[in-house]
């Protein structure tokens, strides 16, 4: 597969699976369709968008491909036709599943931008959790939530760096692209739903003196 297609597969997935997971929460929230695509375009594209920013590409990628644009709208106006969440948990359970998978995806697509711009494997990596996080906690705020992210205290960010450091690895000792971002992706997918389903938590950072 070529580098190009590869990357256009990885943003489109990422861009499907968090642009999901924002209008789930934004409909749970049971706002309206201006509401819903807002949450959605912000979850869809911030972390890309901040991405693209801190590495001076132009246009951003979503400027760039406006077909992602019209992805997103047909997701959002056909969400009530195949998406069920009127229970709450199951909502819950969809969301995470798409934000995880969104993870993985975007951490690999972030990293294998700022690589294929000649940075670092560390600045590669930090890209790909920029990448991977900044949407989903946009999405949060906008939907009057402390950000996932930093509340529950399992790993996420971890995993991005996880599957970020996978495929970097890979790269280095030549493998294929395409097997080297699969196995990144289901790293950084594989440990944050793990992480979720296990209910692994990180200590906390010291204590708040009383």
């Amino acid at each position: 597969m070529r580098w190009s297609t590869l990357m256009i597969v990885l943003e489109v997935g990422g861009i499907v699976a968090f642009a999901m997971s924002g209008l789930i929460e934004a409909m749970r929230k049971r706002m309206d369709v201006v509401g819903v695509f807002s949450v959605a375009f912000v979850s869809a594209f911030g972390g890309g968008t901040v991405r693209d920013i801190l590495l001076d590409r132009r246009p951003l990628f979503w400027i760039e491909h406006e077909g992602y644009l019209w992805l997103v709208g047909a997701l959002v106006l056909t969400a009530p036709l195949w998406l069920g969440v009127a229970q709450r948990e199951v909502g819950a359970r969809l969301m995470t599943l798409a934000d995880a998978c969104g993870l993985g995806l975007f951490a690999i697509a972030g990293t294998s931008i700022a690589l294929e711009q000649g940075l670092s494997p560390l600045v590669s990596a930090l890209m790909g959790a920029t990448t991977a996080i900044v949407g989903g906690v946009a999405r949060d705020v906008l939907c009057n939530e402390v950000p996932q992210v930093y509340r529950d205290h399992r790993p996420y960010a971890l995993c991005a760096l996880a599957g970020s450091a996978v495929f970097l690895a890979l790269s280095a000792w030549q493998v294929p692209s395409v097997w080297g971002s699969t196995a990144g992706v289901a790293v950084a997918t594989g440990s944050r739903l793990l992480a979720v389903a296990l209910d692994w938590r990180l200590p906390r950072w010291g204590r708040w003196p009383r």
